[in-house]
């Protein structure tokens, strides 16, 4: 059996994490650490803190005996690229299943989020994983459609005081606003908080909100080869 050491930045992503993975032969252990979160609108915080102590923490998992290791916050996955070149076991971001769809998929792109401090870097981990290299070794961006990011307001602080029904409910009709508002357009929930809210979206209209969790098995099935039970 497969050990994975998940790292949360909010306890809620365990269920989700657990839900996701309950029919599959994997033993997880979980790490939370909300601590980045608070102290983001620091005026001295600044991403060498989010590179310290990602870096600090994957260490760690890593010498817990785990296999793997899952980053569930997309803040902590944003500094990946640099920090899991260090960790002598498979670091995995929350992200990157979907990064992996979006490559797949053709056409124009809203990448939704509910945490302003998480834009920035993962537009950055967008912006790579659309690129490919050509017969020369030059990067270009291998999809020319528009990928837009949309913060729907208000949200993140209702999850991060424990109210996860208003949260649910606020980001269920930003998402599906978003949705109606862009047809034809793929619509994407970047954080994992934000995939049950997509989930509810696509059930109840029939829109597809693409989320981390939907593709999270199957990516993990794919490059860690886990098997289901």
């Amino acid at each position: 059996m497969i050990t994975i050491g998940c790292f949360h930045a909010h306890y809620s992503n365990i269920a989700l994490i657990e839900e996701t993975l309950a029919a599959y032969e994997v033993e997880l252990v979980h790490y939370v650490d909300p601590g980045l979160d608070r102290l983001k609108h620091d005026a001295d915080f600044s991403d060498v803190v989010i590179h310290e102590k990602v870096a600090q923490t994957l260490r760690w998992i890593a010498e817990c005996h785990a296999d793997a290791i899952l980053v569930t916050c997309t803040l902590f996955a944003t500094v990946l690229e640099q920090e899991a070149t260090q960790i002598p076991v498979p670091v995995i971001g929350i992200d990157d299943p979907l990064l992996q769809e979006m490559r797949r998929v053709k056409g124009d792109c809203i990448i939704a989020f509910t945490n302003p401090a998480t834009i920035e870097g993962t537009m950055v981990r967008v912006k790579r994983a659309l690129q490919q290299e050509d017969e020369k070794g030059q990067l270009h961006v291998a999809k020319t459609y528009q990928t837009e990011a949309v913060c729907i307001p208000g949200t993140f602080e209702l999850i991060m005081r424990g109210d996860r029904q208003g949260y649910l409910e606020a980001v269920r009709e930003g998402l599906q606003q978003i949705a109606e508002q862009h047809p034809g357009t793929m619509v994407v929930a970047a954080q994992l908080s934000m995939a049950p809210a997509a989930a509810q979206v696509t059930a109840d209209t029939g829109i597809a909100i693409h989320s981390p969790l939907a593709l999270l098995a199957a990516y993990l099935e794919m490059n860690l080869g886990v098997t289901r039970q």
